[in-house]
């Protein structure tokens, strides 16, 4: 692929891009109500001459055709968090405990970006190009809202899928792999149940409270003692609550379990060895009553084709050079986008664009310490680097488009 002139000489597109930017983190909205957000993007497209189509009520589609060639699909999300922003930007949120602290910002104007210079410059490209932006997917319900509302038939059928996020690590750089990059992630409320008495009187009830707290030390033993060494899992009792008054056994007990996981079999094993304990330790308690799993935020794995990866890494590697483009180590966060080409059934990409202070990375590389100082993800300190993320993040969609449609 040869890239092509437009691509280097963007500065205009920054200007607005940085303006929209600004806008949309100045203004974020939470998973499902993204209605603004929206809006300023389909008021964007169509300003390009471009129709719009709304899918999953807030989220909206283009599509460029230009001839004959591949179908590519490339996807930004557009939600934020409920987050107290305390950046000290002067272009900090608006709202009150909501903040775009992952990024999602950046990945739409770096979507719309790469729109707007691919249908300036159809001349550059053959095919279709579509650019897709998806609400909620901080709660994995964004891709399946729009998926149920139709998404498979109001548009081409993607040959191909891309996306991409901006995370802590040096501005300037982009990181990809193939295989298992970001993990599958399953929420669980299970509920147990006691058999309520008065605190001076635990003979006569069934304790909840020491039921959820024995099954809280034997669920440490699926990592520990029944997932392979080498084999990545994770499960994490996030909340234990129980009772309301000090001197009163509760009638039962509710624990909120987070698992991530970078292979289905794996996966399927840890579910079914929480449900094994949980019912175990149950029985053992002599609970009235069988216990209850509710699942929910359920993120499917984001398992990168290494076919399309490769072909995009080249294509990446070729306009940037490899001393930009890396190589990513999974992140152990989740992600809802692959819900979007596995009901397609198509391969896909997804890739990592650095966003934070380059030279603090820099300084810790030459120390060889690890630096620790940078905010993550979801952080109410979450700033990503405006220049360069956004040019390299709008590029890199471009190029990774044009990696197929390029000829």
């Amino acid at each position: 692929m040869t890239t092509p002139e437009f691509l280097d000489n963007i500065d205009s597109q920054l200007e607005w891009q940085r303006d929209l930017y600004k806008h949309l983190h100045q203004h974020p909205e939470l998973s499902l109500d993204e209605h603004e957000t929206a809006e300023r993007i389909g008021s964007e497209l169509t300003g390009l001459g471009l129709d719009v189509k709304r899918i999953g009520n807030t989220g909206r589609v283009t599509v460029i055709e230009n001839g004959d060639g591949p179908t590519v699909l490339a996807r930004a999300d557009i939600d934020a968090l409920p987050v107290t922003e305390d950046t000290g930007l002067d272009y900090a949120s608006t709202v009150d405990g909501v903040m775009h602290a992952c990024g999602h910002d950046m990945h739409a104007t770096a979507l719309l970006g790469a729109a707007r210079l691919l249908n300036e410059n159809r001349n550059s490209c053959s095919g279709t190009y579509i650019a897709l932006f998806q609400p909620a997917e901080e709660n994995a319900a964004g891709a399946k809202a729009m998926i149920d509302d139709g998404l498979t038939t109001a548009i081409p059928k993607p040959d191909v899928a891309l996306a991409q996020h901006v995370m802590p690590m040096p501005a300037g750089r982009i990181f990809t792999a193939s295989g298992p990059v970001m993990s599958a992630g399953d929420s669980v409320k299970i509920t147990v149940f006691g058999r309520g008495a008065h605190g001076s009187m635990p003979h006569l009830s069934v304790d909840p409270v020491v039921l959820a707290a024995s099954i809280v030390l034997r669920l440490q033993t699926i990592v520990s003692r029944e997932t392979e060494p080498g084999e990545f899992a994770v499960v994490t009792v996030g909340a234990s609550n129980a009772g309301s008054k000090s001197n009163i056994i509760p009638d039962r007990a509710e624990l909120l379990l987070n698992v991530r996981t970078y292979d289905t079999a794996v996966r399927q094993r840890v579910i079914d060895s929480i449900e094994r304990i949980v019912r175990g330790e149950c029985e053992a308690a002599g609970s009235p009553k069988e216990p209850t799993f509710e699942y929910f935020d359920q993120f499917p794995l984001t398992d990168n084709s290494e076919a399309v990866n490769d072909t995009v890494t080249e294509a990446l590697t070729d306009y940037f050079g490899a001393e930009v483009v890396q190589e990513a180590t999974p992140a152990t966060a989740s992600e809802d986008f692959s819900e979007l080409p596995n009901t397609f059934g198509i391969p896909y990409a997804y890739w990592f664009v650095g966003s934070f202070d380059a030279e603090k990375y820099r300084a810790a590389e030459e120390a060889g310490t690890v630096l620790t100082d940078v905010p993550a993800n979801h952080s109410p300190f979450f700033a990503p680097e405006i220049d360069p993320a956004l040019e390299i993040a709008t590029k890199a969609q471009v190029v990774g488009a044009l990696a197929y449609l390029g000829g």
